[in-house]
C-alpha cells in the first residue's frame, strides 16, 4: 500500500503520508481491487468528491488506520485512487471474509456511503499506465505473492520432514527398516527439494530484478520494466507449482495419520490454494510463452 503512495502519488503526497505513517504508526489496508467497479466517484458542489459503493477482497482493511481506495469517476469513467483514514464517516468495513484458507488475511468487503474525499487525497498518477515507474506497483504486488507462496511451501516441507522423522512408518510392502530409508519416500523428498530450490532461485532473481528497476527511478525504460515483469512472472509460476505439489503430496510421505483433523496439516494446502487463485497463473504462463516465442514483453496492467 505504501508503494502505491510512492508510485502513484506526487513527491509532496509521498513525503507527507510517509512521515505521518511513521509518526502515527499507521497500518495501511486495501480497498483498491481494480476488477471491482462497483465503487463510484461523483463531484459534490462543496468542492469534494463523494464515494459510494462496495469493494471486495479488501485485505487488511479491518485492522487498518489508512486505506488505499479506488473508484470510477462518473463524469468520465476515469480510474481514481485516494488515500484516506479508515474511520472516515461513511466507511463500513465488514467482517465477512470466509475463505477456506488465508483465514487471517481478513480480505472482506468495504462499503462506502457518501464518503467525502478531498481532491488533495487523490494520488497524482493512479493506475499502471500513469508512468513506466508507476507500473512497477504490479511487479511489487506479484512478487509479494511469489514470496508468500514460497514461504508456505518452505513451511510445509519443514512440517512434513519433522512428521516423517518422528511418526511415519514404512509401508507393509517396503523392504526398508524405517520410513526414512524407504526409496519412494526419499524420491518424493528429492523432488520436493529440487522444485523448491528452483522456486527459491527464481524468486531471488526476480527480487534483484525489481530492486534494479526500483533504483532506476524515473529513468526506468520499458524494456527494463518488461524484463522485471517477466522475472516476477517466472518466479510466481514456479513458486505456485512447487508449492501446490508439496502441500498436496506431503501427505504421501507422512501417511494416513497426517490427515487427522486435529493435526491441521491441511492448512498449508488450504492457505496456498486460496492465495494462488488471486489471479490466474495460466495468464502468466501465456505471457512467458509470448516472450519466449515472439519476444513480446508483458503489457503493464494491475496484474502483470
Amino acid at each position: 500500500m505504501l508503494a502505491s503512495v510512492s508510485l502513484y502519488g506526487s513527491s509532496a503526497q509521498t513525503e507527507e503520508l510517509f512521515s505521518e505513517t511513521v509518526r502515527n504508526q499507521w497500518f495501511w489496508g486495501n480497498a483498491l481491487n481494480p476488477l471491482d467497479r462497483r465503487t463510484s466517484l461523483t463531484f459534490d458542489r462543496s468542492g469534494t468528491y463523494l464515494i459510494n459503493g462496495r469493494k471486495s477482497f479488501c485485505s487488511g482493511a479491518i485492522d487498518s488506520d489508512m486505506l488505499i481506495v479506488s473508484a470510477i469517476r462518473s463524469a468520465d469513467d476515469k480510474f481514481m485512487v485516494a488515500a484516506m483514514p479508515s474511520n472516515r464517516p461513511g466507511i463500513r468495513i465488514l467482517d465477512d471474509w470466509d475463505a477456506m484458507g488465508q483465514r487471517q488475511t481478513d480480505s472482506g468487503t468495504v462499503e462506502f456511503c457518501d464518503v467525502a474525499a478531498g481532491q488533495q487525497e487523490f494520488l497524482k498518477t493512479p493506475g499502471p499506465l500513469g508512468s513506466i515507474r508507476a507500473s512497477l506497483r504490479s511487479c511489487i504486488a506479484q512478487l509479494i505473492l511469489s514470496n508468500i507462496f514460497l514461504g508456505i511451501a518452505e513451511g510445509a516441507l519443514e512440517e512434513s520432514r519433522n512428521y516423517t522423522l518422528a511418526q511415519t512408518r514404512p509401508w507393509i510392502a517396503s523392504t526398508a527398516q524405517s520410513a526414512t530409508a524407504d526409496p519412494y519416500i526419499l524420491a518424493n523428498y528429492g523432488n520436493f527439494f529440487i522444485n523448491l530450490q528452483a522456486a527459491q532461485a527464481l524468486t531471488d532473481v526476480a527480487g534483484e530484478s525489481l530492486q534494479r528497476a526500483w533504483e532506476s527511478g524515473d529513468a526506468i525504460t520499458e524494456n527494463q520494466r518488461g524484463k522485471c515483469a517477466l522475472d516476477v512472472a517466472a518466479s510466481k509460476v514456479i513458486a505456485n507449482n512447487a508449492g501446490l505439489e508439496i502441500t498436496n503430496r506431503m501427505f504421501e510421505v507422512m501417511g494416513a495419520r497426517a490427515a487427522a483433523g486435529p493435526a491441521r496439516i491441511d492448512r498449508y494446502w488450504r492457505n496456498l490454494r486460496t492465495h494462488t487463485l488471486h489471479d490466474p497463473i495460466d495468464y502468466k504462463v501465456r505471457e512467458l510463452g509470448d516472450w519466449a516465442l515472439n519476444h513480446q514483453l508483458p503489457k503493464p496492467s494491475f496484474y502483470s
